[in-house]
């Protein structure tokens, strides 16, 4: 029996919550011209979390849905499409919504890098929210493996998105909307695409798709740091 339950619960969401709040700190001091409002970057960060709970709704929708096509649950197929076509794009979808929402027409999204903070933020969000559930769930066993795969690479599926949605920042305020929507359109399907292939080798769980999901994950925390730093080198106005 604990003898201060409620202390343990703080304890328990803080180490859920840590590893975000550390990636959301290192990509807001990354961004050296000229730093977002507070008060965007908490409303944001909101916008995150509430995609996960609408996550949590339109998944199991789209579960029922994969259902119907009588492919076998227990197939590699069946957990190939349920990664890329139910969550990643409904994950990737559900957090840039919420977030273009708030920031697309925001005077402070002046800069290209500005991006990159706002879907990291949201992302981060997302999977500080995700964390608890999976904490509260299943306990502190799961802290550490989830501070050093899902809540990085979360961050890592945002970054291809924000370098994408600044660039189409930019070309909507040249009037270039064609480019913008392409912009906007390929750092999603990027997006969704690393976050598929994540889940996937995950779910999967042969020793090949872990050999794959051990090379990814090197590749794409080293890519994505170098990106961040070239990004916040160059930022230059939208």
């Amino acid at each position: 029996m604990l003898l201060f339950p409620g202390l343990s619960f703080l304890i328990i969401i803080i180490l859920a919550v840590l590893p975000a709040a550390i990636l959301m700190r290192y990509i807001y001091r990354q961004d050296k011209v000229e730093k977002e409002p507070r008060k965007l970057l908490i409303h944001v960060t909101i916008c995150g979390v509430l995609a996960a709970f609408v996550s949590m709704i339109l998944e199991s929708l789209g579960q029922f849905l994969l259902g119907l096509t009588r492919i076998d649950p227990d197939s590699p197929l069946y957990t190939i499409l349920l990664a890329f076509l139910v969550v990643a794009v409904v994950e990737e979808g559900s957090k840039y919504f919420l977030m273009h929402l708030r920031v697309w027409k925001n005077p402070a999204f002046n800069f290209r890098f500005d991006a990159i903070v706002y879907a990291v933020f949201a992302s981060l969000g997302f999977a500080a929210m995700e964390n608890i559930m999976y904490v509260l769930g299943f306990g502190l066993s799961v802290v550490l493996a989830r501070a050093l795969l899902s809540i990085p690479a979360h961050m890592s599926f945002a970054v291809v998105f924000g370098v994408f949605y600044g660039r189409a920042r930019g070309c909507e305020n040249r009037g270039q909307h064609g480019a913008a929507v392409a912009n906007h359109l390929l750092g999603f399907l990027l997006a969704v695409f690393f976050h598929g292939f994540y889940d996937s080798c995950a779910m999967i769980g042969t020793s090949f798709s872990m050999i794959l999901f051990a090379l990814f994950m090197v590749v794409i925390y080293v890519t994505i740091f170098f990106v961040v730093r070239s990004e916040a080198r160059t930022d230059q106005p939208v």
